[in-house]
């Protein structure tokens, strides 16, 4: 991962544990997403964006969040380095392989 994009993806990773914490489930969740777009290409931080969503899904128990993580975690070891669906969120409300427009302000750390 490009210096770049491990500071844009640590710097919402870290936004959303601070609104994790602070119990701002929905705020946090943003983040997960944002994280999960810059990190899916890269299997430990895609992984960690699919974990940290789960724990989001159990504190606010949402059994569809959940089942959907626990599935999610399995495919980001097993496919993010083969093929993943370009600005997928990351969360259950989305299927796992739709591609989604990539936000503006994230599409610079994502140019190849």
């Amino acid at each position: 991962m490009k210096s770049t994009l491990k500071t844009a993806y640590d710097f919402e990773m870290d936004k959303a544990k601070m609104k994790y914490a602070q119990g701002r489930f929905e705020a946090c969740f943003k983040h997960l997403e944002r994280a999960h777009i810059l990190g899916q290409k890269f299997t430990f931080a895609h992984t960690m964006s699919h974990y940290w969503m789960l724990k989001v899904g159990l504190k606010i128990y949402d059994r569809k969040e959940v089942l959907g993580q626990l599935i999610r975690i399995v495919a980001a070891i097993v496919f993010s380095k083969v093929w993943v669906p370009k600005g997928n969120t990351g969360g259950s409300n989305v299927s796992a392989i739709m591609s989604l427009p990539i936000p503006d302000d994230l599409r610079e750390y994502l140019d190849d």
